[in-house]
């Protein structure tokens, strides 16, 4: 009696860890890097100066450099995304509205532009602590996303400068994730 080898389907929904830091090599000093597991860059997020307003915005880098989105405050709760860099034409994506925030909670809303017309009901949850570093993103009531400080063993204090940020499987760009995140936590 022949046994053969138990076959697995080739897109089996497995989680992404990507793992946050400042200090990693490659990156600027006022860089944000995530990394993938063998510790490739594979997103950067910088700070631009912009010449058209007295604002610096955020800007998505993937591992070749090329800007993904752009934001920037509009005022003290909403944030704008935008596809592309600070130049040239862009087009928004989607916006960020903050609705709590508190010293250990706060809540954004996010809503795409396109998916919904009246704009009433939100397309994304994002609810966390931001000084722990830990939010989790919903997209109804399946979670999308988390974010979690790097314990180690036998560790009093836990730095907040790493952090590790995993993406479930599913229909959402991880460049989305991680401009939520970014808000969320430095926004």
């Amino acid at each position: 009696m022949a046994t053969s080898a138990p076959v697995y389907p080739g897109s089996l929904p497995i989680p992404v860890d990507l793992f946050v830091s400042k200090k990693h090599p490659g990156l600027a000093p006022s860089e944000l890097g995530f990394a993938d597991s063998l510790g490739n860059l594979v997103f950067r997020v910088s700070r631009t100066y912009s010449k058209k307003s007295s604002s610096r915005p955020w800007v998505l880098l993937d591992e070749s450099k090329i800007p993904l989105f752009s934001w920037c405050r509009q005022d003290n709760r909403s944030w704008h995304v935008f596809t592309g860099g600070e130049e040239g034409e862009k087009e928004m994506v989607f916006r960020v509205q903050r609705t709590l925030n508190k010293l250990c909670r706060s809540e954004l809303e996010v809503f795409l532009v396109g998916e919904n017309s009246a704009e009433s009901t939100s397309d994304f949850n994002v609810k966390g602590c931001s000084f722990q570093r830990s939010c989790t993103i919903y997209r109804g009531n399946s979670i999308v996303a988390q974010t979690s400080l790097m314990y180690k063993l036998h560790q009093i204090f836990v730095g907040r400068s790493r952090f590790r940020l995993t993406i479930f499987p599913g229909s959402v760009d991880h460049a989305l994730v991680i401009a939520l995140i970014v808000i969320f936590l430095y926004g």
